[in-house]
């Protein structure tokens, strides 16, 4: 199976992802009767095209501290936007190995950033470069030595990432650069690929366990609530990379699903990129019945640029690296 990142909806000055946003606060049961589908319009942009590096290690099976490796494969990951309005992509990554051992050495993130100016500028080929990777195991030494999909908010003036598997831990930073671990973020549920929504003046955190969908919430990120599971997967399927978002007075569950068949016979088959897409009025609660869409895309991240446009974003497929695509609703 692959790993996870989501997206939040930010409301009064909460920052996530990179944007603060004015979302109107309608309550759970308002009803989605007309609630929108979303798709993807266009084409995806391959926008970060992950460079060689040195693997900073531990040393792990066929992967070796210290030495260098030109091909790495990124995963889950989030979008952030930094007090200039410069546009960050962190995720999951680690140097590509044999078909056998395709997560190996999953211990730190890459981080990416754009071109100066509004997202629409930057969605280019190749246009996002690499910067220097982030909370490898030596810069985490009280913690299990996974780094899975990070997910990043602004609180408190600090930007916070969360991080997985479980335990579900966290670090703070001032400039996207320099992070300080704090270790766990508290009683959240067992799993991965944790996302975070922020509604209703609540951190909504969504992980993804074996067959379900789950869910914690918070009204400071330090106290934490857990919920019964708020989907769980239909027969031969287990979830991925799952994220809550609100369009109007609808919640929409993203999550991509894993059903066990692949080859071996190329990378690209194990990161499935079938995005199953469900609506609900209430962020606690998402029902099969309710699915309203199936979009290509692996990992996805759903977010919003400058002018309140949406945007998807996708790994491993249909590129190597990350690649964005306009997303819409109808």
């Amino acid at each position: 199976m692959t790993m996870k990142t989501g997206f939040v909806v930010t409301i009064l000055s909460v920052l996530v992802c990179g944007k603060t946003y004015a979302v109107e606060q309608g309550l759970a049961g308002e009803g989605t009767s007309t609630a929108a589908v979303p798709r993807i319009a266009g084409e995806y942009v391959n926008v970060y095209q992950p460079g060689g590096d040195v693997f900073p290690g531990p040393s792990v099976g066929q992967l070796v501290a210290g030495k260098h490796y030109e091909e790495w494969v990124p995963n889950d990951h989030c979008f952030v936007k930094d007090q200039s309005g410069r546009w960050h992509a962190f995720g999951i990554t680690h140097p590509i190995t044999d078909l056998e051992h395709i997560h190996l050495g999953e211990n730190l993130s890459f981080h990416a950033i754009a071109p100066a100016g509004p997202l629409k500028e930057t969605l280019k080929e190749g246009a996002w470069k690499d910067q220097p990777k982030v909370l490898p195991p030596n810069a985490r030494p009280r913690e299990l030595a996974a780094n899975h999909a990070p997910f990043i908010v602004r609180r408190n003036d600090l930007y916070h990432m969360v991080y997985g598997p479980t335990p579900i831990r966290y670090a703070v930073s001032e400039d996207l650069f320099n992070w300080t671990p704090k270790g766990s973020l508290g009683d959240t549920p067992i799993g991965r690929d944790p996302s975070i929504l922020f509604w209703n003046d609540t951190y909504h955190l969504t992980i993804c366990g074996v067959r379900d969908v789950r869910i914690a919430t918070s009204k400071d990120f330090n106290v934490w609530k857990q919920h019964e599971p708020i989907l769980t997967m239909k027969q031969g399927f287990d979830p991925e990379s799952p994220s809550i978002v609100r369009h109007g007075n609808t919640f929409y569950l993203f999550v991509c699903g894993w059903n066990g068949i692949w080859d071996r016979k190329e990378l690209q088959g194990a990161y499935q990129h079938v995005t199953y897409v469900y609506k609900s009025d209430n962020p606690l609660r998402f029902d099969l019945k309710d699915e309203v869409a199936v979009i290509n895309a692996h990992a996805p991240e759903i977010f919003q640029d400058e002018q309140d446009d949406w945007y998807i974003s996708s790994v491993e497929w249909p590129y190597r690296g990350v690649s964005i695509a306009r997303l819409v609703w109808e």
